[in-house]
């Protein structure tokens, strides 16, 4: 196996492990009622919170949750499907790039939801679906705008060094 395998192997068992991650959290053991039972008493503690004081903070903490979860997964696509179509013209496979981040991200997010409607004490939204694909574009936006300040930035030292 080459370095370029190696380093493809390596950025898809990151996505996967995270997807085993988002898989992991959609299961029975931490739906809210879980949840709610270790960080309640942290929250009550640490701040004196009521049960009714700390219900929007749970809510808060949760949605976050599928917010910075579903952000990473779109990164972590992201780099995975760079290394794997990489072209020699990196600018025209951006977006193929991106578009399958997003793809793969709102799968998952969907599967999540549909596979809590099977479970008791869970509930699968299209809300939590749109949350979490608001997060994957949101993570290409920023993938987009890093790019492209970095391009930025070289094209001035480029200009520099010629002194133009």
């Amino acid at each position: 196996m080459n370095v370029e395998q190696k380093h493809i192997l390596k950025v898809w068992i990151a996505a996967a492990l995270w997807m085993g991650l988002i898989a992991l959290e959609s299961t029975k053991y931490f739906g809210a009622s879980e949840t709610s039972r270790i960080l309640y008493p942290i929250f009550h503690f640490l701040f004196g919170l009521t049960w009714e004081q700390f219900r929007p903070w749970h809510h808060i903490i949760r949605k976050t949750g599928h917010f910075v979860g579903f952000f990473t997964l779109s990164l972590l696509q992201f780099r995975a499907w760079k290394a794997t179509l990489r072209k020699h013209r990196e600018a025209e496979w951006m977006a193929l790039w991106a578009a399958l981040a997003l793809l793969v991200s709102v799968v998952v997010a969907s599967l999540d939801e549909w596979h809590q409607t099977y479970l008791p004490n869970r509930t699968g939204t299209v809300s939590d679906v749109i949350l979490d694909s608001t997060a994957a574009i949101v993570a290409q936006i920023v993938i987009f705008l890093y790019i492209r300040n970095k391009f930025r930035e070289s094209r001035v030292e480029e200009l520099v060094l010629r002194g133009d």
